[in-house]
């Protein structure tokens, strides 16, 4: 293969370095082309779907095969094996952590898990209808200005700042669901693990002694760990985008949350419940529901299945489709949209038209069902999302600096009117 294409236009022509991945993708490098430099021309790709913006070591998706892996690991293996602070250390810093490395980690984790007195004061100005999403992402960019040592050009600086994002983001995201209840908020208890925590400050009482359980832990653990990242997606690119500013690390991720909150993206999970609410309210008729959805005239659309990157089953979904079946049974809820969820699944799995478009159960419909059993209501879900996929922001954030990416400026083709002369007022 030539390392390089010719690009042809009229009277110009460039030639553009090619650029292989260890994966064999294969991209035009525009950039060392110096192609609007060199032609006056750029490209022009809406929404950046055939544009790659970065090269990247931390996640490899291949959605034509199902595959998805961190740092090289199958995501089957990590969610199987894994810890979900096990995998944070693997965004973060390549590799796997040993039994020491890992202990570590977590006790220094655990030294930052307290929020600020005044900043748990800062909960008490919302509303208590407010969206916890819109509290979190206020709340972590307060946090910028209770830790202003957070030089992003010094990597210790840098760590620590790491280390509170990871430890402070579950306090903040309990806080937020406290406050949506009228209730007290729990602080956090370091003896527990990372999602035994973060359960306890949700749910427990200062009343009551709250025991976890271990088998519900590890699903939340195995959600955290399949939603940590995905590539170059909406939020994590919000990250990358503010980050190329050199604005605070706590801003950048208060942007990946606010670019996260949306139906599109972070918010499909609260859209899979908003959906099965809608079915119930119809009298709960799944096999009407799936012809409504098959109808391209009709507005209802079955929230939850496809994938717009996954052509095959999503492989997140395969791992969770077995934890939700343990949940289920586990906690033996007895729920009428959980009901409508477990029978959806069976009719559109057996159905052609779902099977020959290939659009199977996605994350965010196993995801959605799993958070309703647990209690964890429909607002919260999207924090949820946040919470996991908080250390994938955090490692293509870094990723980027070290690579000293400049300023992220994409470029537009101008539509709008030619030179006009002006008016004065009067004349108007």
């Amino acid at each position: 293969m030539s390392d390089h294409a010719k690009l042809t236009y009229k009277d110009h022509s460039v030639d553009i370095p090619v650029v292989v991945g260890s994966e064999g993708e294969i991209g035009l490098d525009l950039g060392a082309a110096k192609l609007r430099d060199q032609t006056g021309m750029v490209s022009l790709d809406v929404a950046f779907k055939h544009t790659a913006s970065t090269q990247s070591a931390v996640t490899f998706l291949d959605g034509a095969n199902g595959i998805l892996r961190y740092r090289g690991y199958a995501i089957e293996d990590l969610a199987e094996r894994c810890s979900f602070l096990e995998v944070c250390y693997l965004l973060l810093r390549g590799e796997l952590p040993d039994a020491t490395q890992l202990d570590g980690y977590r006790r220094e984790l655990n030294r930052h898990t307290l929020l600020h007195e005044d900043l748990k004061r800062f909960f008490d100005a919302f509303p208590k209808d407010a969206h916890p999403m819109g509290i979190l992402s206020a709340a972590m960019a307060a946090l910028s200005t209770f830790y202003q040592d957070g030089d992003t050009e010094d990597p210790k600086a840098v760590e620590l700042d790491i280390y509170r994002l990871l430890a402070k983001l579950p306090t903040a995201a309990a806080f937020a669901y406290k406050k949506s209840q009228g209730q007290p908020f729990i602080y956090p208890d370091n003896s527990l693990r990372y999602p035994a925590n973060f359960l306890r400050m949700m749910f427990s009482f200062p009343t009551e002694e709250w025991l976890a359980d271990d088998d519900i832990c590890n699903a939340l653990d195995t959600l955290l760990i399949l939603h940590a990242d995905h590539e170059q997606n909406c939020s994590t690119s919000a990250v990358r985008l503010v980050g190329s500013g050199h604005a605070p690390l706590y801003a950048c991720v208060s942007a990946g949350i606010s670019a996260l909150w949306g139906p599109r993206h972070g918010g499909a999970n609260q859209a899979v419940l908003v959906m099965l609410e809608e079915v119930r309210r119809a009298g709960g008729n799944v096999k009407k529901a799936i012809e409504k959805a098959k109808d391209k005239s009709d507005p209802f659309r079955l929230m939850g299945f496809g994938h717009r990157v996954y052509r095959n089953f999503d492989p997140r979904a395969k791992i969770l489709k077995s934890k939700a079946d343990m949940v289920l049974n586990k906690l033996g809820v007895h729920d009428p949209l959980l009901e409508i969820a477990k029978e959806l699944e069976e009719v559109a799995l057996a159905d052609p038209y779902f099977v020959d478009r290939r659009l199977y159960p996605n994350v965010d419909f196993y995801s959605g069902i799993i958070y309703r059993a647990l209690g964890i209501p429909t607002d919260m879900m999207t924090v949820m999302f946040a919470m996991g996929r908080l250390p994938g922001w955090i490692a293509h954030w870094k990723e980027m600096r070290e690579q000293g990416q400049p300023i992220g400026r994409p470029r537009q083709i101008y539509t709008g009117p030619n030179h006009r002369a002006f008016i004065p007022l009067n004349e108007r």
